[in-house]
């Protein structure tokens, strides 16, 4: 019996780089200069601040080039409601999503139910789903439909056995 798991994990050294690349650039780039915009990580949490909703835009935009750079999938981002600050500053909080929810391994699950590929099984277990087959070609098809299907999350597989 052969067998992958699909998770969905971040390299939060990764992430902590590239917040600290954007801080960096911003802390340097004269179209930043007293706008107070700022690019803090907190945990799971990415803070942006900054004078204006344009600057926050651009501040998002360098952000996200950081991470890209670094080999962190967008998908993992997501984004939060722009607030109003104080001193007409405006603020967005960009939560971290790792891990698959409940709802998401499910529909993983009747993704790869609705394959219809013979002999091929899925189970949740925990924050990944496991699928398992007596067939190495069937496993790899599965990897195949399932990077070429959006799901809106980052998806790694790991542990392929034969």
């Amino acid at each position: 019996m052969g067998s992958f798991d699909v998770v969905s994990q971040l390299d939060m050294q990764e992430v902590r780089n590239a917040v600290d690349q954007a801080a960096r650039e911003v802390a340097t780039r004269y179209d930043f200069k007293d706008t107070g915009s700022e690019i803090t990580l907190a945990d799971i949490q990415i803070s942006l601040a900054s004078s204006s909703e344009d600057r926050l835009n651009a501040l998002r935009q360098v952000l996200e080039e950081k991470l890209v750079r670094r080999k962190v999938s967008l998908k993992a981002l997501s984004y939060g409601d722009v607030e109003e600050g104080s001193g007409a500053s405006v603020r967005q909080q960009v939560a971290l999503q790792a891990g698959i929810s409940s709802d998401k391994a499910k529909e993983l699950n009747k993704f790869v139910k609705g394959l219809g590929i013979k002999g091929v099984q899925s189970q949740t277990q925990g924050d990944q789903v496991r699928v398992i087959s007596k067939k190495r070609d069937h496993l790899q098809t599965v990897i195949a439909k399932m990077k070429e299907t959006d799901f809106d999350l980052p998806l790694q597989f790991e542990n392929f056995r034969d």
